[in-house]
């Protein structure tokens, strides 16, 4: 059945996918290959904001105590605090704050979390915790300038409803954490955007007492946070893990849910930022490498920002180590890209949304169909998937349709289509046939870095009626953008494709030689 894609839009596009992306511990990006791997991603995606762990963590070096003349102070000290974001802004982007975690000579206790000891217990000092923040945030405005940071969303911590990342899960002491930080960040000033909190999947009933804490006692709050993931319990292996998966379905689901807890709330028209999401939170999980995970997280890419203000893809590199330092190429890592920059299924995914048109025709299950100012029309379209592993899809999975290139007095469109899917774009593959190699050869690198490329085809549609018919069929978890424009015929009239070989004119004698 071909479905008619109609000539007035029926929605828009908006920014909310690339508002923000994941990184690793804040300090990394002090390394060029980081450095280099976010370039590219600026280049070819161009998120707006990037959120990681670990601001105020040892690492960073921003709280630093010291006695002098027989008295205890604390030097605030951003060095690394100004590189970093100096690099973020010469790419393009722009941090998303997350205030965290607790410097250890600060702490109340000896808790961590990663290999690089992020602690998380509350401050021995409420006192010098706001004075660390003032500090940080009055540092980012004196050094980027007001109009800059006010544009900076600030979170406080990072999932406290886990005892993992807050010692205990402690509500209260959460609630005490944030109102101490919230106002702190508002002494700074008051139009800067703070909010929280920042609580993982399964955790939705920290809401509702948030909002009542808030409201009751005139804490601020300009933008409420959570994160989603659809993953089970961690099967583990050697240096890696397995995990069964909900429908991506679940994790719309899981978009929806503030709004929905907090419907009669102070709280219910704030804006909401989607701060992590991915399938899985393990970094440690293969299936972020796969064509499978770009087909799965497609139709979410696609109709998150019908839901949330931003949702932030967790994370743009594997260059993380939340698990330590990766132990091969295809180590499992979150990223869009690997550590040595090839790009993975998923990263096409997002690569593809950067080239879609603002104005939305059509959605589908299956295809999300766009248009720009200059006519161009976009159709992104995914194969479906199974969470299972017990009910294999189908090899092939038919769309047709049928696209309006409005006022065009042109009789033929170009097409242009970009795939990925297990048999292209697709470096994961290409390593697993290589034997998995843990540390490739130079030359194994530039294989899998042009086997990472999409599979691209080009082809002349026949425009009958102001409209094209466009029949695609997508191979097993295959993602593909079809890229249509109107031609502009300026074909010389003397040209003739026969002559390319020397051959007279059609229709000339061919004893004649022009």
């Amino acid at each position: 059945m071909r479905i008619v894609v109609p000539e007035r839009a029926v929605g828009r596009l908006g920014d909310a996918w690339r508002a923000c992306v994941g990184t690793g511990r804040f300090e990394l990006a002090l390394r060029r290959d980081y450095q280099d791997s976010l370039a590219l991603v600026q280049r070819e995606i161009g998120f707006r904001h990037i959120r990681g762990h670990g601001l105020l963590s040892d690492g960073v070096g921003v709280y630093q105590p010291y006695e002098h003349q027989g008295s205890s102070r604390v030097r605030h000290a951003f060095t690394y605090v100004d590189q970093v974001i100096d690099a973020y802004l010469d790419l393009g982007i722009r941090p998303f704050v997350e205030l965290g975690f607790m410097p250890a000579a600060l702490a109340s206790g000896d808790q961590t979390v990663f290999w690089w000891r992020g602690n998380v217990t509350p401050p021995r000092s409420w006192r010098e915790w706001a004075e660390l923040v003032r500090a940080t945030v009055a540092h980012l405005v004196d050094r980027y300038g007001l109009d800059e940071v006010r544009g900076w969303p600030i979170e406080v911590w990072n999932e406290p409803n886990l005892k993992e990342f807050w010692h205990g899960a402690d509500a209260d002491a959460y609630h005490r954490l944030y109102e101490v930080t919230a106002h702190a960040v508002k002494e700074v000033d008051a139009e800067l955007r703070v909010g929280g909190p920042a609580i993982s999947p399964g955790a939705d009933e920290w809401l509702a007492p948030f909002a009542e804490f808030v409201t009751a006692r005139s804490v601020p709050v300009d933008f409420v946070s959570r994160h989603a993931y659809t993953s089970g319990p961690a099967q583990h292996v050697p240096f890696g893990v397995h995990q069964t998966l909900a429908p991506a379905a679940t994790l719309l689901e899981q978009f929806a849910s503030p709004r929905r807890h907090l419907r009669g709330t102070a709280l219910a028209e704030l804006p909401v930022h989607i701060t992590e999401f991915n399938s899985s939170y393990r970094p440690d999980n293969p299936i972020h490498d796969t064509a499978f995970h770009a087909a799965y997280l497609a139709p979410v890419v696609a109709a998150g920002g019908d839901l949330v203000d931003s949702f932030s893809y967790w994370t743009f590199s594997d260059m993380f180590e939340e698990q330590g330092v990766p132990t091969s190429l295809f180590h499992g890592g979150f990223g869009l890209l690997t550590h040595r920059q090839i790009k993975k299924p998923t990263y096409h995914l997002y690569a593809f949304m950067a080239r879609m048109g603002p104005e939305v025709l059509a959605r589908g299950a299956d295809h999300l169909v766009t248009r720009d100012g200059t006519g161009r029309v976009t159709v992104l379209a995914w194969a479906p998937v199974d969470v299972t592993g017990r009910e294999p899809v189908p090899e092939r999975h038919p769309l047709a349709l049928s696209i309006p290139l409005p006022g065009a007095a042109a009789t033929s469109a170009f097409m242009l289509r970009s795939s990925v899917s297990e048999e292209a774009g697709n470096a994961w593959a290409a390593w697993c046939e290589m034997g998995r190699p843990r540390s490739p050869r130079p030359r194994q690198l530039d294989a899998l870095r042009e086997a990472a490329e999409p599979a691209r085809t080009h082809r002349s549609l026949p425009v009958a009626d102001g409209r094209v018919e466009l029949d695609l069929t997508l191979a097993r978890h295959e993602v593909t953008l079809v890229e249509i424009t109107a031609v502009v015929d300026e074909t010389p009239p003397w040209w003739d494709e026969r002559r390319l070989l020397g051959l007279p004119p059609d229709g000339a004698d061919p004893r004649e030689r022009g």
